[in-house]
């Protein structure tokens, strides 16, 4: 049979693909790149941002189009909106017959092959389990980074976040887990590694955990090869100890980019959030950061037009973005989520309020990416290659593209014939572009 899988949302959703892709082929199935080709299509399925369920129900719809309205081809949703929705989901579309919610990935290869064999049957997993379910390796071959989840769910309720109501309770992986993970993708080809969490911070706190620390993990993997580059996402600012921050001083290997999510500058609108931090305690830990790394490259996540947002409030949104330098974030209009506390606040900020908010937030980042990234004009940097660049020069040589150690996306041409993905090319930055970098090779 073949499969085709379609990504919605986190870097962890892109590992469970990934590793769901390894499990398929693994079993002699293989992997094509539209839905038109699939005997078996997957969506890997997000709940987090704005009007997910209408994503969902439009990928459907184009994968039925796509197919020709087989009936015969074997439709399964899992990740977020699966746990959301469950069995509902069979009404969006008659080619759905698996639903397997975010507990339930390792259940997928078995449910594949169980459905394919008995067509008119339909299969709803969506059960919590209640410690982390260790699953199969999959084989195949490694892409030069890897996506490692150290944990799954989160116990922080957010007020606006549904994370913990799709992804459940926080449990973590033994350490020897991870590191035996992270030990192999490193010996299949691996030269990069993020770890994945939904509060990385909070690894082991749980009552799944075998009482090894999150800074502790991390010396463990980064002492693994001290040539590959670690990284981790996402964590939590309120669970942020001194020994994660002493990390970035210590793990030569550990990349000087971190993620740091702050939602919102204003302390009212904070408490709202559940947050757990003020602007005071925030704007602390990013000094304590820059001074285990000066050269830290910071982004964030954000949040405008909250319920109750004031404008005074946002400008103070505003003063944090400026007060931090963020090199880069994620920003967003705020939506009810189904469930959240939020969603029950009453009031409400109007649409175009929000976007002009959105609009003069994005602007302002803009121009800090752009001074950070011109900042980078002349400096020395190493590139880890990923693949070809979309868009060709022209000149000699190819342009390949790949990420540097603070995470940004850097083109260099190379020479025909050429094949760098997986190496790590010395380059010397040349100039910048509005969210990326060109460089050439040192020789």
């Amino acid at each position: 049979m073949n499969f085709h899988i379609i990504t919605f949302g986190c870097q962890m959703n892109v590992a469970d693909s990934e590793w769901l892709a390894g499990m398929l082929e693994g079993r002699g199935m293989t992997r094509v790149g539209t839905a038109a080709e699939a005997d078996v299509v997957l969506l890997n399925t997000c709940s987090v941002r704005e009007k997910p369920e209408l994503k969902v129900r439009s990928a459907l719809g184009r994968v039925l189009q796509e197919t020709g309205g087989r009936r015969s081809v074997l439709v399964g949703v899992a990740g977020c909106v699966a746990q959301q929705l469950g069995e509902t989901l069979y009404s969006y579309s008659p080619q759905v017959r698996l639903v397997a919610g975010t507990d339930q990935t390792a259940s997928i290869p078995d449910a594949v092959e169980l459905l394919a064999g008995s067509p008119g049957r339909t299969l709803c997993l969506t059960g919590f389990t209640k410690t982390y379910h260790e699953r199969p390796q999959a084989k195949g071959a490694q892409s030069p980074t890897a996506f490692v989840n150290i944990m799954q769910g989160c116990d922080n309720f957010c007020t606006y976040c549904i994370v913990p109501f799709t992804r459940g309770r926080q449990k973590s992986r033994a350490a020897s887990a991870v590191v035996d993970e992270c030990r192999s993708v490193l010996e299949a080809g691996a030269r990069e590694i993020t770890l994945l969490g939904q509060n990385v911070n909070a690894y082991g706190k749980d009552k799944t955990g075998d009482g090894t620390s999150f800074a502790e993990l991390l010396r463990r993997v980064c002492a693994l090869d001290p040539t590959a580059r670690i990284r981790y996402v996402t964590p939590h600012p309120k669970d942020m100890t001194a020994e994660d921050v002493a990390a970035f001083a210590e793990l030569p290997n550990l990349c000087p980019r971190l993620h740091l999510p702050m939602q919102a500058g204003a302390d009212r609108v904070l408490k709202r959030m559940n947050r757990r931090y003020d602007h005071e305690r925030f704007a602390a830990l990013v000094d304590d950061l820059r001074r285990a790394r000066p050269d830290l490259a910071l982004s964030t996540d954000l949040i405008v037009g909250f319920p109750g947002e004031t404008e005074e409030e946002f400008q103070e949104t505003l003063a944090m973005v400026r007060r931090c330098g963020f090199m880069s974030s994620f920003s967003f209009c705020y939506s009810d989520r189904p469930g959240t506390r939020a969603s029950t606040f009453l009031d409400k900020i109007a649409a175009p309020v929000q976007l002009d908010r959105l609009q003069r937030l994005q602007a302002l980042q803009d121009e800090l990416t752009g001074e950070w990234l011109a900042g980078r004009v002349g400096q020395r940097t190493e590139v880890l290659v990923e693949q070809q660049s979309p868009k060709q020069g022209g000149g000699a040589g190819v342009s390949w593209q790949g990420r540097d150690p603070y995470g940004a996306l850097v083109h260099v041409a190379l020479a025909e014939g050429e094949n760098p993905v997986g190496q790590v090319v010395p380059v010397t930055i040349t100039s910048a572009f509005r969210h990326s970098l060109h460089a050439e090779r040192l020789v």
